[in-house]
């Protein structure tokens, strides 16, 4: 028996030790073959994000690591963007997963248009309705192609893509959007439409319209979003934020925004907002919820500070009154490396979850 239990012993740690190995020749075949690439590239980088993942019960702390190489060829006429999405998770035994993260081409079309084809991390407006998760280990991107147009009137794209993550029930389905962006003197708007599927029954559409003003020489910004969808769940949603920053000196600034929700709430997926867990922010909340923000920010040499404090009510569900502390700490050890404490308490009555992260940025 005890011969039995040896063997047995010695066959999993031997199992352990090809792993490992078959583990590490992949990350090194994969780190060859970036070399020779971005070798011949015209330009390229590379970040490392390091995280430590103190939340919740301190025995459950991870470290996990997520690296990306990129390069690009060609040059103002057209291009081709390639970059990897390597993340490996600290201490589990788990096998590294290595993909693509983005990889697209672009031409100019005589200098008033443009045209990528690929896959794509898009972001367009506040980021309510349309935007990558870039907090993630596995960031959203989007498979398909974007169009765009310079004109004097206003920036515009629009595009059909699927997105290639599993944050939403929008998961592989087809997307088209339609932005439009403009900046005029103290004035920025943006409007964006996007609907989940082309001429189909169970289409789904959402509009998003932000407007920022700036006054007192840049000193005060003011900003307005209104969001609403149609057909992501059985009604109709909408939210709507108001907001204000305002710069006390160069190196302090206070902010306050009010965020009210509809009835119905609202939740269209295709945003990275998907809570602490997911996106390392508040998120969505929950059908009239009406969130009060007040904050604050302070730069002192290569160190930043940051707190804010939601205040969030409901009073047609009654239910009790939630709060939630962000504080976050960030040092700029270089130019190329920084590192930030993240922190957040969420209390709802007796109940409070507690929220820490631990991350270096490294990009040589």
């Amino acid at each position: 028996m005890l011969i039995v239990k040896e063997v047995y012993l010695c066959h999993r740690i031997n199992h352990k030790k090809r792993k490992m190995k078959k583990n590490l020749r992949n990350i090194l075949v994969l780190a060859m073959g970036l070399m020779t690439t971005v070798s011949f590239a015209q330009d390229w980088n590379a970040d490392s994000r390091t995280r430590i993942d103190m939340s919740g019960d301190a025995e459950e702390m991870s470290t996990a690591q997520r690296a990306t190489v990129g390069a690009t060829w060609g040059g103002s006429d057209w291009s081709i963007h390639g970059s990897t999405n390597v993340n490996y998770t600290l201490g589990t035994g788990n096998a590294a997963t290595i993909g693509v993260y983005e990889a697209y081409a672009s031409t100019d079309l005589m200098g008033y248009a443009s045209v990528t084809a690929g896959r794509q991390a898009l972001n367009y407006g506040s980021g309510a309705i349309m935007s990558s998760n870039d907090w993630n280990a596995n960031r959203t991107t989007w498979d398909g192609f974007t169009f765009g147009l310079d004109l004097d009137m206003a920036d515009v794209t629009f595009g059909y893509a699927s997105t290639t993550d599993s944050i939403s029930d929008l998961d592989g389905r087809s997307q088209m959007w339609l932005n439009a962006a403009k900046g005029e003197g103290d004035w920025n708007a943006n409007l964006l439409y996007v609907s989940t599927t082309v001429m189909a029954e169970d289409a789904a559409t959402a509009m998003g319209l932000d407007l920022s003003y700036a006054m007192m020489g840049g000193d005060l910004n003011l900003n307005v979003s209104y969001n609403t969808a149609t057909g992501y769940s059985a009604e109709d949603m909408d939210m709507t934020m108001i907001g204000a920053t305002y710069n006390v000196n160069e190196s302090m600034s206070i902010s306050g925004s009010q965020t009210t929700y509809g009835e119905n709430g609202f939740n269209v997926g295709s945003a990275s907002m998907g809570g602490y867990a997911s996106s390392g922010s508040l998120g969505y909340l929950g059908a009239d919820d009406v969130n009060m923000a007040i904050g604050g920010a302070y730069a002192m040499g290569d160190f930043t500070l940051g707190a804010t404090m939601n205040m969030i009510t409901n009073e047609t569900t009654n239910a009790e009154d939630r709060d939630v502390m962000d504080i976050s700490v960030g040092y700029t050890m270089s130019a190329n490396a920084n590192l930030s404490l993240s922190m957040a308490t969420d209390t709802q009555g007796e109940a409070e979850t507690n929220y820490m992260w631990v991350t270096l940025n490294i990009m040589p």
